[in-house]
């Protein structure tokens, strides 16, 4: 498996395109904006997106989104919970198309020769989910190096948000972390010096 980290837009989200090299199929996961950076490095790479993932439905985690579905037809996945169900524009919820399918916990879907499962996370949003491929686990908004998302915006709830780090931190296995900003980690590291982890494991 290749991970590619394409920093977007103005907040820097992490889009990432996990690639199976064997096939070089490859899933985009939140394509924030700044498509053309995505679509350059998949051409110069000669990669064959097969499906888009949103962690969740947040501006800057979405917004790239429609280019690359007009570009390559390919589905979009998101919870229903992070949809906006009046179709129109807001920062906080994704607007379905045709080409969206909804996802649930303990989903999986294949790309090539990987599987990614789905983690239903909620707390930044009400339809955050992680991402686990193999060792690695992409956590969006939920999981940072040294911090954890918010959960005072529309959608967030702070008792949520530490449910789910408590249920990240009892997953084995899981060894890097590929968080929606700022630079990956280790679940090991976030275990022993991530303060709203180590709050959320001990159960405060």
């Amino acid at each position: 498996m290749h991970v590619k980290t394409i920093p977007v837009g103005q907040l820097q989200t992490n889009c990432y395109v996990v690639t199976d090299p064997d096939t070089k199929f490859a899933a985009v996961i939140d394509p924030g904006d700044e498509s053309h950076l995505i679509l350059d490095y998949l051409t110069e790479e000669e990669i064959t997106p097969k499906a888009v993932f949103l962690t969740h439905g947040h501006y800057d985690h979405t917004t790239a989104t429609d280019d690359l579905v007009l570009e390559w037809g390919i589905p979009v996945y998101i919870s229903k919970l992070d949809v906006n169900p009046t179709n129109r524009p807001e920062p906080f919820r994704y607007i379905a198309g045709d080409n969206t399918r909804f996802w649930a916990d303990g989903d999986t879907i294949e790309i090539g020769g990987l599987t990614f499962e789905v983690i239903a996370t909620p707390g930044h949003t009400l339809g955050c989910v992680c991402l686990r491929v193999g060792d690695c686990l992409f956590t969006g908004d939920t999981l940072f190096r040294d911090d954890c998302g918010r959960s005072d915006l529309p959608g967030g709830d702070p008792q949520t948000l530490m449910q789910s780090l408590a249920r990240i931190d009892q997953l084995q296995g899981v060894d890097e972390i590929y968080p929606g900003h700022a630079e990956a980690t280790t679940l090991e590291r976030e275990r022993r010096f991530n303060y709203a982890l180590r709050q959320a494991a001990a159960g405060k």
